[in-house]
């Protein structure tokens, strides 16, 4: 783009459009979070990890087309969240709740068997669940520590899913989860 960056280009933008940022310069990660981009691709872009990403801009595209059927956390009991989803109210057991993710004003809760959405933000709905089950693994993801395959680094892989830990958040999420042994 000969006239502005791809940076100038996302913050030019009206906020109801949805920002794919891709480049070679993995230190602009943190710059697309400020922008509430939709995902982040370092190039060479790999062609699955590029499917992934505009799936989850159509997903998020489709909430936003749900507003009037937001979905809301109602309460938390003692091992359950109540969510209103689609004029319906769910019992989420938390031992059945594998991972949340943040999607801009909305979070996506990912059960053994359903996914809900509902129209708040992750701090919010973190707070609402036991501190003894659930972990952050980055600025987008919770997850539940007992449905944890496997994890590297930079990754925690949750039955066909790959959720992201983030730097700021890696410690404390090693330290909880293998009760500081490594």
């Amino acid at each position: 783009m000969p006239t502005v960056n791809g940076l100038d280009f996302a913050q030019s933008l009206p906020n109801d459009k949805l920002v794919i940022l891709t480049t070679a310069y993995a230190q602009y990660a943190l710059k697309s979070y400020e922008l509430d981009a939709i995902d982040y691709l370092l190039k060479p872009i790999n062609k699955d990890r590029l499917a992934k990403a505009i799936d989850k801009a159509i997903a998020y595209k489709k909430l936003l087309a749900l507003k009037e059927n937001q979905s809301t956390v109602e309460k938390a009991s003692e091992d359950a969240l109540f969510i209103k989803s689609d004029r319906k109210y769910y019992k989420i057991a938390f031992t059945d709740i594998r991972f949340i993710e943040a999607l801009k004003d909305y979070v996506v809760i990912y059960t053994r068997n359903n996914k809900l959405i509902t129209a708040m933000n992750l701090k919010t709905i973190h707070q609402k669940l036991p501190v003894s089950l659930f972990a952050r693994t980055s600025k987008s993801y919770l997850i539940n520590l007992s449905f944890i395959d496997s994890f590297d680094n930079h990754t925690v892989y949750i039955d066909k899913f790959e959720i992201p830990i983030g730097e700021i958040y890696r410690e404390a999420f090693f330290k909880q989860y293998t009760g500081g042994l490594l």
